[in-house]
């Protein structure tokens, strides 16, 4: 069993109950990742959810793979989860990238572990269980059907609270809203009503087992079982499809990321049909219309963004936005679920290092740590679809792989909140807060010096 091979001493190694209460609102992957951060970090928190069974949150929102870069897996194997994520996180050891019409662009190897520590790809559903599992394990509370309706925070009395869907109120030194990209405290923490628009783009998801529906004996789509897992990518005209084969080739996700400007007024998920995504690839390599109509179903997946926020944390400093309710990530960055849990990781922190008296300190000095960082990881979401986008046939390089740069990847965020926080926190007390500012839309110089 391959192990990761960072084991960097940090001062969370024993920590004492810090008595900050926390309450958590959504039990995504996020909202664990920061109850199980907490719990780690001395806190005491516990969990609401809106959904009434946990195996709710399996059903349509976790169909298809997840995938959580080297950066969170550092953080994740120290919870003690290497062995159960890696039973079902090996995928193929390269990905092949293909123009539209089926040359191959680049094959791009994926060896790991990488920069001490490895990633984890799998099903949303099963890793979301080893989630829900481990936070039980360590004794959080995870109340379903506590759907929170409303925010509010008492600076006068050190508290924060939220009211659910019966009336009943829990208050507590800090509310973390990990509620998703339609958050219901995005409005409470900014002051005013932001939506998430459309990005112009949707996904198509699908999830199969291969030799159920005929991948295995079809020329055209064996090539994703008969030789254990498979990567493969078609990129250009405005669109890319990524297949993946798990469990030795025996199970297909598809991902087929396309225009769309439709507006969104409910769900931005739904049933999908099969016969769009044929339409959209019936100029492209045979293998991927063959490979689609093997799907027996799929999700057509609305992809929202915001403009970057003013700020992920509330007046009073007790209310703080968390993944996707502060920053939605666009599926090409493969960041989005990682950025959330360096989120929780270096939120747990601040406050560890703050102490209950200081929560809005903590809070600020978390904001700080976090804000350009998860912004420069957003651009290279932007910056790969573009390119794989604009590919054309012919095309080839290095310059089409999936970026895993040292600056993103290597990033340590637990050893550089401890590392980084007297000096931050130090400037807020001395100069007073101000809400976070972005150095542009292009990457920071710092990031794109970075070999």
């Amino acid at each position: 069993m391959a192990e990761p091979q960072d084991q960097v001493p940090l001062p969370s190694d024993g920590v004492s109950d810090t008595g900050i209460d926390v309450i958590v609102v959504g039990a995504g992957f996020g909202g664990l990742a920061c109850a199980i951060e907490c719990k780690r970090k001395g806190h005491r928190v516990m969990i609401l959810e809106k959904v009434h069974e946990s195996k709710q949150l399996g059903d349509v929102r976790f169909i298809g793979m997840l995938s959580f870069g080297i950066n969170a897996g550092r953080i994740m194997a120290r919870w003690g989860l290497h062995e159960k994520l890696w039973l079902i996180s090996r995928l193929a050891e390269d990905l092949r990238i293909h123009d539209y019409l089926g040359g191959v662009i680049q094959v791009q190897k994926l060896s790991l572990p990488l920069f001490g520590a490895f990633s984890y790809s799998g099903h949303r559903g099963r890793l979301h269980e080893i989630f829900v599992d481990h936070a039980k394990s360590l004794g959080i509370e995870i109340r379903m059907g506590h759907q929170v309706v409303e925010y509010w925070e008492d600076e006068a009395n050190g508290k924060a609270g939220v009211k659910i869907q019966t009336g009943e109120t829990f208050d507590a030194d800090v509310i973390m809203a990990a509620d998703g990209v339609k958050s219901l405290a995005r409005q409470f923490v900014i002051g005013y009503r932001d939506s998430p628009k459309p990005s112009g783009y949707a996904i198509y998801r699908a999830w199969f087992d291969a030799e159920e529906h005929g991948v295995t004996t079809d020329p055209l789509t064996n090539f994703m079982s008969i030789h254990g897992d498979q990567f493969y990518t078609w990129i250009g005209k405005d669109m890319h499809i990524i297949a993946v084969s798990v469990g030795g080739g025996k199970v297909v996700c598809l991902l087929i990321t396309h225009k769309d400007n439709t507006a969104v007024d409910g769900d931005w998920s739904s049933p999908g049909k099969i016969e769009d995504i044929i339409e959209l690839v019936k100029d492209w390599d045979p293998r991927c219309a063959a490979l689609v109509s093997k799907a027996p179903s799929c999700i057509d997946w609305k992809l929202l963004v915001h403009d970057p926020l003013p700020t992920w944390v509330s007046k009073s400093g007790r209310v703080v936005l968390i993944g996707d309710a502060a920053h939605p990530f666009l599926p090409s960055s493969v960041q989005g679920a990682s950025q959330a849990i360096e989120d929780a990781t270096t939120l747990a922190i601040t406050l560890n290092l703050a102490g209950k008296d200081n929560v809005p300190l903590a809070t600020r000095t978390w904001e700080s740590m976090r804000y350009q960082r998860v912004r420069d990881a957003q651009l290279v979401g932007e910056t790969t679809r573009d390119k794989w986008h604009g590919a054309k046939a012919g095309d080839s390089g290095k310059s089409f792989e999936l970026p895993m740069p040292e600056w993103l990847m290597a990033f340590d965020a637990e050893a550089d909140a401890y590392a980084t926080y007297d000096r931050i926190a130090r400037s807020i007390v001395e100069e007073g807060y101000r809400r976070p500012t972005l150095s542009g839309e292009e990457l920071t110089e710092e990031v794109k010096e970075t070999p």
